[in-house]
């Protein structure tokens, strides 16, 4: 508790209840945690729809959605008294509840397995029980059954980012700007806007093909730093410029030096400039200019680096600006202390640094993300570089 308490303070939040029920009645809050959301990440399988869950567990993948969605309530629990807590039982916000020492009303037992069907029902009956706020755990296809549920209604969301992808501007950053910005919308009433909702078809873009639709936008209270911003795709004028990027990269990389290389189309040019076989969206490994791992799971690369010199090579995602945490789960936590931060390039077009404040990192682990933390060289053209903070 005491590191989460400093978490508040850094954040400029004093916890004493007094300091909030003067600013507003006790709210009700609907919990909605996709307990799957998340799990093909690591593991390769961009996505958790359909039938990826169960191939994301027979590849070993392990929850995420309850580890964020148990941090999002420790750090909210000194505001306790000044909310009201539903949702439904087990894993969908329960027993994370429970966990983190916040009595919740079940609203609806509901099997170990959960469905699409299950969240939508969920915020659809919280409503009905007079929810003021709606607060998920999930991805980008949790965001869309809670379009579902709720559009046509005003009721605001808060999105806790925890899927593979997470294009959509619904999210906060990570889990601490969501218990920030949650607390002040229980304190101060922050006033909302429309942000919108995309998914990808995840079938596509496990063949490498991204196909990003719009479904539409839902409410959420907004806060100067701590939501992001949706995904900007690259323009066609740009490939010029990922050329030049990709023949400066090439002519540099290292002999015996083992590259784990992230999604992205300025990464896919460096595969094209060097010749070898690249996946779009997942992350490849390569030796010597050959693919010795190709859309690899994070298993395989940390067999691959392991006592051996190695680097990685990520592109911010458009708009938003994260180089780990969106799309490139399979370089994890342990990857990257095992690289180190001295050994990450980080490649992006003039055009997409016009777009982005800073480069963004959410890994899951507060350590890893305070050791990113700082000014990192950003390659931007041939022989081209520039500094830009990772926050």
């Amino acid at each position: 508790m005491e590191d989460v308490l400093g978490a508040l303070k850094a954040l400029g939040v004093s916890y004493g209840y007094d300091s909030y029920v003067k600013w507003r009645r006790t709210l009700k809050v609907g919990l909605i945690v996709n307990p799957i959301a998340g799990m093909g990440g690591a593991v390769g399988l961009k996505g958790t729809d359909g039938e990826a869950y169960k191939k994301a567990l027979i590849r070993g993948a392990k929850p995420i959605a309850p580890r964020k969605a148990y941090s999002f309530l420790s750090l909210v629990k000194p505001i306790s008294k000044a909310i009201e807590l539903l949702s439904f039982s087990g894993l969908m916000g329960e027993v994370e509840a429970k966990q983190a020492g916040l009595y919740v009303n079940v609203l609806k037992n509901v099997s170990e397995e959960t469905t699409a069907e299950d969240t939508k029902e969920a915020a659809s009956l919280m409503i009905d029980e007079g929810a003021d706020v709606l607060v998920f755990v999930g991805g980008d296809g949790t965001a869309r059954d809670i379009f579902d549920a709720v559009k046509g209604k005003s009721i605001p969301v808060i999105g806790v980012p925890s899927g593979v992808k997470m294009y959509s501007s619904i999210f906060a950053v990570n889990v601490l700007a969501a218990a920030d910005l949650f607390i002040d919308y229980v304190r101060f009433d922050l006033p909302c806007e429309e942000r919108e909702i995309v998914d990808v078809d995840e079938e596509a873009f496990r063949r490498g093909v991204l196909s990003v639709k719009h479904y539409g936008y839902l409410r959420t209270p907004v806060k100067d730093g701590v939501l992001q911003a949706v995904k900007m795709p690259s323009s066609s004028c740009d490939k010029e410029e990922q050329l030049k990027i990709a023949k400066f990269v090439a002519k540099n990389m290292e002999k015996d030096v083992v590259y784990v290389v992230g999604p992205g189309l300025t990464t896919y040019a460096l595969a094209e400039v060097l010749g070898f076989d690249k996946t779009l969206l997942g992350v490849d490994v390569v030796l010597n200019g050959k693919t010795i791992a190709k859309d690899a799971d994070e298993g395989t690369i940390l067999s691959l680096i392991r006592g051996k010199k190695a680097k990685i090579i990520v592109t911010p995602i458009g708009g938003q600006g994260f180089i780990f945490g969106r799309g490139n789960q399979q370089i994890s936590p342990n990857v990257i202390k095992l690289v180190g931060k001295g050994n990450i390039i980080v490649l992006a077009t003039k055009n997409k640094i016009k777009h982005i404040d800073a480069l963004r990192v959410d890994t899951g682990d507060a350590e890893v993300d305070a050791m990113l933390r700082g000014s990192i060289e950003v390659i931007v053209g041939y022989g081209e570089k520039t500094l830009m903070d990772i926050v």
